[in-house]
């Protein structure tokens, strides 16, 4: 029964690790990891624009003076919403040179090693699958299992663990780039994932700046 039971749960991780879940309305589909995006991404959501300008407004302020201290890039910033649905655009890339929000896009949040949360929570221990609040640094790029990704490294005692605990910013086939709201989006294992295109876009930002970019993860 031991052996029997053993492998039962390194199967059970096999699948976790291997597919992704959608709901809709309360039914879930599985969504193979090889499952393409959608080709072409639709103007930003103007809707989603109006909701993170009353929200992030409050932390402009400390972001810019904690950037110009600290010799971060002050032409962009990263913001994510975790207040937000999961099916609505809460990644958002503020230009500060134009002030506003020129992109957003779908984002997941950590399962915290659950089958699904629809509502993210928040932790900062090594392997506990969620996500973390606060002020990362968005290091060098590498290749790794889902493509191109970007160590990210946190600056708050929120999640201070983050470069041991293996969080990156990263692609995920799967992930659609329009909003599917009231679906909700597949869960991480604690990482931001985005949609490939969503990706392209913030990599021309991060790869073309001559300093580190901040990204701010609130709830």
């Amino acid at each position: 029964m031991k052996t029997v039971h053993t492998i039962f749960l390194i199967v059970g991780a096999v699948v976790l690790s291997t597919s992704c879940h959608i709901f809709r309305k309360g039914k879930s589909r599985k969504t193979s990891l090889i499952e393409k995006a959608p080709a072409v991404s639709p103007p930003v959501q103007q809707d989603s624009i109006q909701v993170v300008n009353s929200s992030f407004t409050a932390y402009l302020g400390q972001v810019e003076r904690f950037a110009e201290q600290n010799k971060y890039s002050t032409d962009y910033f990263f913001f994510i919403d975790m207040g937000i649905c999961s099916g609505r655009n809460r990644f958002f890339v503020y230009d500060r040179r134009k002030d506003s929000v020129t992109l957003s896009g779908l984002v997941s949040h950590g399962s915290c090693n659950t089958h699904y949360l629809d509502q993210a929570k928040f932790s900062n221990i090594v392997n506990c699958g969620c996500s973390s609040l606060g002020r990362y640094k968005v290091g060098a790029s590498y290749r790794g299992e889902f493509g191109k990704a970007y160590r990210l490294y946190g600056l708050d005692s929120t999640n201070s663990n983050a470069f041991k605990r293996g969080i990156v910013l990263h692609s995920f086939g799967p992930i659609p780039d329009k909003e599917i709201y009231p679906e909700t989006l597949c869960n991480s294992f604690g990482c931001p994932m985005v949609s490939r295109n969503f990706l392209a876009k913030l990599s021309d930002i991060i790869d073309n700046s001559d300093k580190p970019i901040l990204l701010w993860v609130y709830n």
